[in-house]
């Protein structure tokens, strides 16, 4: 059962914006929403056991009212699950007609040959069946242990359920949320308000992600949803402008899988999208991001990096990703050991132009480095800084104005214990 859901006004980096034209133009007005997925009118959800997990929910059924846009974004690992692929060939003719989701976890339905294929169409085909829609409207997406084949029969017996479980609002999406996890500690939903002008929109969305987890996607999911109208190009070139700020700028442990997808939805039209939907999409998506990285696997602190000064933003990506992506970073962050020297190697490594003599390095606000890479902070002071949870780290490359933000969790003894007996 979900707890109960409220409404909330997010803490803004200015003064709270009200719907005038003229604040407006200045920044969005935001409002955080509890529930997740759940806000968005027009979305049912249900999740269910269907056997493929010993005990917890492992199912999630997600409905539209009405034909969808479809937008995504998938793994680039040359490795692709089934339910990718065949996905993917969906979306080729119906991209604009999609109306359901079926996420099962517990087995990723990965290199699973033919017969993995055959059981993610066949997923598709009856959870269409069920609801009078297309099969080929059928987002179709699997995460767990890869190599084992799909159990279809007790995920077959388990739709008829779902979907007669289908129901509107939080309660609804928490439990989608629940049956989408792996080694997920907690779910991860968000959702938020947004207008243009008078006009009220949702973006809403749901996640799974703990481990596997590092730059270009990872063992990831998520579904997000929009009440307000675009064409499918709109809501694909924000989706890829999102990803590339959140799901691909965080890192657990440096690994890739095989199962990687970020789908957004949307009322088809041939419009632009509304104002501020891409600050929205922005937010939430970044918002799920950072709950992947604080549940990941083992992860005693979260760390934030950030990239100044950079000649331009993908520089700044660059070498924030190559930070959070170093497993000596996060084990320096676990062990609270002030060994700067592996975040500047970390950065070098990228090979963008790091300028070596213009660099500084800041911990928690405070310089640490500084150009010309005198310490300035002594070993005790850093060891002190670094036992906080939460660590932020600023390298100011010192060469141009631009930015950029990475998330990473520490790597744990819990780390090794968790993924030593994955399947066993």
């Amino acid at each position: 059962m979900a707890p109960a859901q409220d409404d909330k006004i997010i803490t803004m980096t200015q003064k709270e914006i009200t719907a005038n034209a003229i604040d407006d133009l200045i920044l969005p007005r935001l409002v955080a929403l509890n529930g997740g997925l759940g806000n968005v009118p027009g979305v049912r959800l249900a999740g269910v056991h269907a056997g493929v997990k010993k005990r917890k929910r492992d199912l999630a059924l997600i409905a539209f009212d009405g034909p969808q846009a479809c937008a995504s974004v998938v793994t680039t690992n040359e490795i692709k699950a089934a339910p990718v692929l065949v996905t993917r060939e969906s979306l080729k003719t119906h991209d604009s007609q999609m109306r359901a989701i079926v996420c099962n976890s517990g087995n990723a339905n990965a290199c699973t040959g033919a017969k993995g294929e055959r059981d993610a169409r066949a997923t598709a085909r009856q959870a269409a069946a069920l609801l009078g829609i297309p099969k080929q409207s059928v987002v179709v997406a699997s995460t767990g242990v890869i190599g084992v084949p799909l159990p279809i029969d007790r995920i077959s017996k388990s739709l008829e359920r779902a979907a007669a479980d289908l129901e509107a609002g939080s309660e609804a999406a928490w439990d989608a949320a629940e049956a989408i996890m792996t080694t997920d500690r907690v779910p991860k939903l968000a959702a938020y308000a947004f207008y243009d002008g008078e006009k009220r929109y949702v973006v809403g969305g749901i996640a799974k992600g703990s481990g596997m987890i590092a730059p270009n996607l990872a063992t990831m999911l998520a579904f997000i949803a929009t009440d307000a109208p675009m064409s499918q190009s709109e809501l694909q070139r924000h989706l890829v402008e999102a990803a590339d700020r959140s799901f691909n700028m965080i890192s657990v442990d440096g690994d890739m899988s095989t199962n990687d997808s970020a789908y957004a939805f949307a009322p088809i039209s041939e419009a632009n999208a509304p104002k501020h939907f891409g600050a929205a999409l922005n937010k939430l998506c970044e918002e799920l991001a950072q709950a992947m990285v604080a549940d990941g696997e083992g992860a005693t602190k979260t760390l934030t990096v950030h990239v100044t000064g950079a000649k331009d933003e993908m520089q700044a990506r660059t070498v924030a990703r190559s930070i959070i992506n170093r497993n000596s970073v996060k084990s320096m962050i676990n062990g609270e050991d002030p060994n700067w020297g592996r975040i500047v190697a970390a950065a070098g490594e990228a090979r963008c132009g790091m300028d070596p003599e213009k660099w500084s390095l800041y911990l928690n606000d405070l310089l640490w480095v500084d150009v010309g890479a005198v310490e300035v902070l002594s070993e005790a002071e850093g060891h002190r800084e670094l036992e906080h949870k939460s660590i932020t780290i600023r390298l100011d490359l010192g060469i141009g104005p631009a930015a950029a933000t990475g998330w990473a969790c520490d790597i744990s003894r819990d780390w090794v214990r968790i993924n030593a007996s994955y399947r066993t």
